[in-house]
């Protein structure tokens, strides 16, 4: 039997070397907790729009981490329901309160699944200031000064 090839314009590769490449827990972790710092300052700021794309990109990694690591799905699924859906939630409402209070709860949630699995030393910390590589605030406060070209 012939081994499945994926082709592209630089060459082929089989099923089990594109498997091999998928990205693991730790990479797609790392993107998730960027998101979920911008979805943070975002609210915070009262960018909504922002926050709720960056919600929707957090979710969006937390299906990709189901699939590539299946032993996870249940407790991804878990803590989608009852740590990151009354983060949505608030978002939703534009309640920046109960955003506070959600967003939190699910810090400490987080606490819980890597004590879960022995990682207790992995630790989510909200950084003291938001990241300067974009704007967090409302669209209409940003203004950029316009340079020649």
């Amino acid at each position: 039997m012939d081994e499945v090839v994926g082709k592209s314009k630089h060459g082929e590769m089989t099923i089990d070397q594109i498997a091999g490449i998928q990205p693991g827990m730790a990479r797609l972790m790392d993107e998730i907790s960027r998101r979920f710092i911008y979805l943070y300052y975002s609210a915070k700021e009262g960018n909504w729009l922002m926050a709720r794309h960056q919600y929707k990109e957090v979710i969006s990694l937390m299906k990709i981490l189901k699939v590539t690591r299946p032993k996870y799905t249940t407790d991804m699924e878990t803590y989608e329901r009852h740590h990151l859906s009354p983060i949505f939630e608030a978002i939703e409402k534009r309640d920046k309160k109960a955003f506070e209070d959600s967003y939190n709860i699910a810090v400490e949630g987080s606490d819980f699944y890597h004590d879960k699995y022995d990682l207790a030393y992995i630790r989510f910390v909200v950084p003291s200031k938001p990241p300067d590589h974009f704007h967090l605030g409302p669209p209409e406060k940003f203004s950029r000064k316009r340079s020649r070209l």
